[in-house]
């Protein structure tokens, strides 16, 4: 489904993320393979996580500018830490992303839960539960809504670290 969404982009693809942890299925077991030192290596890209980075890398290719933000509260969590080790393979694969400290998003617009908004209309919410469990997506197209994220995106987008230049603390 989400491959399809981003297979009927064809400008952009933005995705904000505010969570400190997450706890979907298909990364717990990477991030307790980091936790034990398990690292990727910028050498070994079939060792990167597939067919992820692939479906960036074709978007991207079709001229689709794909960018994600992430708000972080400081000092970063372990599993911040997590993403942040992984992230070059998001920039290797055509993505640009940036991390925006939690403190300097006081005064931001945000909607309530993460989102992914294709071509500034199409929104695909991530719902968690407390604990950082996939609550399931949910897909809207209301203006309104599409409005708010496509504002919010771009407001933490333009006080965002690059990052390459984010230091974790």
């Amino acid at each position: 489904m989400f491959a399809e969404l981003l297979a009927g982009c064809s400008e952009s693809a933005v995705h904000l993320e505010m969570r400190d942890v997450y706890a979907v299925d298909n990364e717990r077991e990477r991030f307790e393979a980091w936790r034990k030192g398990l690292h990727l290596d910028p050498a070994d890209e079939a060792s990167w996580w597939r067919p992820w980075l692939d479906l960036i890398q074709e978007t991207v290719a079709r001229g689709v500018v794909v960018r994600r933000a992430r708000i972080v509260s400081e000092p970063v969590t372990d599993y911040i830490r997590f993403e942040h080790s992984g992230t070059f393979t998001n920039i290797s694969a055509g993505e640009e992303v940036r991390w925006l400290p939690r403190r300097q998003a006081s005064d931001l617009a945000l909607p309530g839960n993460d989102f992914w908004l294709f071509d500034g209309r199409l929104i695909r919410w991530n719902h968690f539960t407390g604990d950082g469990h996939s609550a399931g997506p949910e897909l809207s197209d209301d203006p309104a809504a599409a409005k708010l994220c496509a504002q919010a995106f771009e407001a933490v987008w333009a006080r965002a670290t690059p990052h390459e230049q984010y230091e974790i603390h």
